[in-house]
């Protein structure tokens, strides 16, 4: 006769042969097995069990003794009073007609909020005042607490201010805003108020440099952590202690963009902000070699951007090709070439890869009457001046060890540059290369010298037109 007590889960008699074997015999009605032994047998069998349980029970977690290391929204500082924070703004805004804010009178805030000056714009914007031309103190106050509860560094707040909602990162379109605003009202930049035409493409090329500095992932989103490792913010900061806006060179510099647009436009024949295969190919006098040109519009380099508009690309685009081929020896633009020569995507140079770049140069040298240098030969000279750690390739990471990779790119593409660098001796281009004894960048020696040109063409024309 079964009784309710002696039915017991499968896994557990498979942990127990004996009794499994025992209840198989009281199954087929084996009176040897006495009932009461079979209970015995199975109260003992489950105080095993728990006891087991209990000792394969882990310890309290070890994540309890260890101290948090990973902060993406910067590290907790020690107590902030956020109520005298929140105190000074009130004050701030009791200055303001009805205690609103307007863009004009965000200056004040930002100080208020412990902000650079040119944080203003984005803190008007994020706390709504877009939509209804003032911010008034109730609704600053609850955003700025939220950001003071939950961003603890300046990357996390200025992201914060900036990024669209349920995003953690910044993409291209998040900086318009707040560049309209440092154009509207940096004293650098007042001649730009009656040329509303030229603000959109001051502001896009400022925002390409961001990202070509900023955003080392290649990604097209700029993060916290890749924003707290630039310095952008720094950058931003100067915006208020300097009026010259060309004296902040790494981003805002007015200069650099006239230099940059009007390379483009000379060769954007017909004007429409985009250019082909043909128009590219005449920068600097055919400089480049087709191959290369070939590679640009391949959409190796495009950064997750619509690289062509019927076979062409963009203003934007042209912004980083130029600033990576006047400074091949910065990390963006090694990896802007690297990407280009790389023909296969392995992540490596072949040999093979870098006799096709050599080909074109040996056909243009021969054009000029000129003995090129056997393949064999500059592959030795090549090794020898990248000294990469593996046999029979060139890496990414051996190119940024070296110190003359604008002497390894020009050899195989820009015919112009590579036969500047046949004049030079080594050791003259070696302390060239020599990243401390540099006062500025390659880019910013030929900013500075192409706006001197193109300032003294202007002069020219105009005298030319006035005589």
């Amino acid at each position: 006769m079964k009784s309710e007590s002696m039915r017991i889960k499968e896994i557990s008699l498979r942990q127990d042969p004996d009794l499994r074997k025992e209840l198989a015999l009281l199954a087929r009605g084996c009176d040897f097995v006495l009932p009461s032994r079979f209970k015995k047998r199975l109260k003992a069998f489950q105080q095993v069990q728990v006891q087991t349980k209990k000792e394969e029970t882990l310890p309290p977690s070890l994540s309890q003794n260890i101290p948090t290391f990973y902060f993406p929204r910067g590290c907790p500082k020690e107590k902030v009073n956020i109520d005298a924070v929140i105190a000074k703004i009130e004050r701030t805004f009791s200055e303001f007609p009805n205690e609103r804010a307007t863009l004009e009178d965000m200056g004040k805030v930002a100080k208020a909020c412990e902000c650079p000056l040119y944080w203003k714009g984005p803190l008007f914007y994020c706390a709504g005042g877009e939509r209804t031309g003032y911010v008034s103190v109730h609704k600053f106050v609850a955003m700025w607490r939220k950001i003071l509860q939950t961003c603890y560094d300046d990357a996390a707040k200025f992201v914060h201010l900036l990024m669209n909602p349920g995003c953690n990162y910044l993409v291209q379109e998040d900086f318009i805003p707040f560049l309209q605003d440092v154009v509207n009202s940096h004293p650098g930049l007042s001649f730009l108020k009656e040329a509303s035409e030229f603000h959109s493409r001051y502001i896009t090329t400022v925002i390409q440099r961001i990202f070509y500095t900023v955003n080392r992932s290649w990604s097209g989103k700029i993060t916290c952590n890749e924003l707290r490792k630039s310095n952008f913010l720094q950058n931003v900061a100067l915006l208020e202690e300097e009026a010259d806006i060309n004296q902040l060179t790494e981003y805002f510099s007015y200069e650099h963009f006239y230099v940059i647009y009007c390379k483009f436009w000379e060769l954007d024949t017909d004007h429409d902000l985009y250019i082909d295969r043909k128009d590219l190919a005449r920068h600097n006098d055919h400089a480049i070699s087709n191959r290369m040109i070939e590679r640009i519009f391949s959409g190796a380099v495009t950064r997750g951007r619509k690289a062509q508009k019927d076979g062409k690309i963009s203003y934007a685009d042209f912004v980083w090709f130029l600033i990576s081929e006047e400074d091949k020896k910065t990390p963006t633009s090694i990896e802007y070439w690297f990407r280009c020569m790389d023909l296969d995507g392995d992540g490596a140079l072949s040999m093979y890869e870098l006799e096709y770049f050599y080909e074109e140069q040996c056909q243009k040298l021969d054009n000029m009457a000129i003995e090129p240098l056997p393949f064999e030969d500059c592959l030795c000279q090549m090794l020898d001046l990248v000294k990469p750690q593996y046999e029979g390739k060139i890496t990414l990471h051996d190119l940024k060890r070296c110190k003359l990779t604008n002497v390894f790119f020009d050899t195989f593409f820009n015919i112009e540059k590579y036969l500047d660098h046949e004049q030079k001796d080594q050791f003259s281009m070696l302390r060239d290369g020599d990243g401390e004894s540099q006062e500025i960048s390659d880019w910013e020696r030929y900013a500075a010298e192409e706006y001197d040109i193109l300032v003294a063409e202007e002069a020219a024309s105009d005298q030319w037109n006035d005589g």
